[in-house]
């Protein structure tokens, strides 16, 4: 009945998000708040997507599954769940001997964790890894191998990337270090729903990551990874730690330092990863460790939200000669 001012594209013709008018062949894709032209490939995961016509189109390969487990107590399941579970034992980070006792399996990763700092927090510090009658044990920046008497030959070969050091065995398990508290632990797709720990259970859905030895559902997570223990001799643990509250001096500095996470260096990758869990887990280590390595940690901690940035084609340069 009356008239709108504005514009609008003619007839046939539609908005191209930029201004201008355009064909629908020539329609562009929206990502993460950004746009692609037609034609435009990105790359999600392990599959390469394709702009066409406004719509993406996808390749469907299925994708390694990735574990991580670092600084002081944190875990993303193969499923992306996130929690903090601090205990001082070896446990069971993932393994393929699930279900009944007799079942058989290829592998096993076992953490050991013993306390970073003077608050109680624990870190890895130790990881063994058990491929057929092959141990591996990673220790001191270095690994050494141990042969014994029973299980199936599991080839590996090692190389150092970086930082790095990377282990990937025949049966599709792949390990990488930085020789000191992060481990990132890659699962081929054939695993998907076969595994079992302190890294999930690898069936895309992370509200069932909690399953215990036992194989009940646990809602905490000391329940959970108490139950995933190695050894009846270590006790459970009771509480969650908060270094931040026991030594509330430190907090103001974590918090500081740990900011770059939420700042403008890696503007490029917050619409991609959600960079609150990292930053908390940052402030977490930055209070915890308080005898030394406090910058390792702070370090660790940064880099963990870099690494998967990386994974999420977000590049980001942020090692300066003042940082890290």
């Amino acid at each position: 009945a009356e008239c709108i001012s504005g514009c609008v594209c003619p007839e046939g013709l539609f908005d191209d998000g930029k201004g201008g008018c355009v064909e629908k062949k020539d329609c562009p894709c929206i990502h993460n708040n950004q746009w692609y032209s037609p034609g435009q490939k990105i790359t999600v995961d392990c599959n390469t997507c394709t702009c066409q016509k406004g719509f993406w189109s996808c390749t469907e390969d299925v994708c390694y599954g990735t574990c991580i487990i670092y600084g002081s107590g944190h875990y993303i399941t193969f499923d992306g769940k996130f929690y903090d579970f601090d205990g001082k034992c070896e446990y069971v980070a993932t393994q393929d001997f699930c279900g009944d006792k007799n079942s058989s399996g290829s592998f096993s990763i076992i953490t050991e964790n013993v306390p970073c700092g003077t608050t109680g927090v624990t870190c890895s510090k130790a990881i063994k890894m058990f491929l057929g009658k092959t141990e591996l044990k990673l220790e001191n920046k270095d690994y050494k191998e141990i042969q014994r008497d029973v299980g199936d030959d599991v080839r590996y070969w090692n190389r150092t990337v970086g930082l790095y050091l990377v282990i990937e065995a025949t049966n599709g398990v792949m390990l990488i270090w930085d020789k000191k508290t992060t481990l990132f632990i890659k699962l081929t797709p054939d695993y998907k729903g076969k595994v079992c720990g302190l890294c999930g259970n690898f069936d895309d859905k992370s509200n069932n990551d909690f399953t215990t030895r036992s194989g009940l559902q646990e809602t905490n997570a000391l329940k959970f990874g108490n139950s995933w223990k190695q050894s009846s001799m270590c006790p459970d643990v009771t509480e969650e730690i908060k270094p931040c509250d026991v030594k509330p001096h430190r907090k103001s500095w974590a918090e500081k330092e740990c900011s770059i996470i939420r700042s403008e260096v890696f503007k490029i990758c917050h619409a991609k990863v959600d960079p609150m869990p990292f930053y908390d887990a940052c402030v977490h280590d930055a209070c915890s460790c308080d005898s030394g390595g406090d910058c390792e940690c702070f370090c660790s901690a940064v880099a963990a939200y870099a690494q998967e940035c990386i994974k999420a084609q977000a590049c980001v340069f942020w090692r300066t000669p003042d940082i890290c």
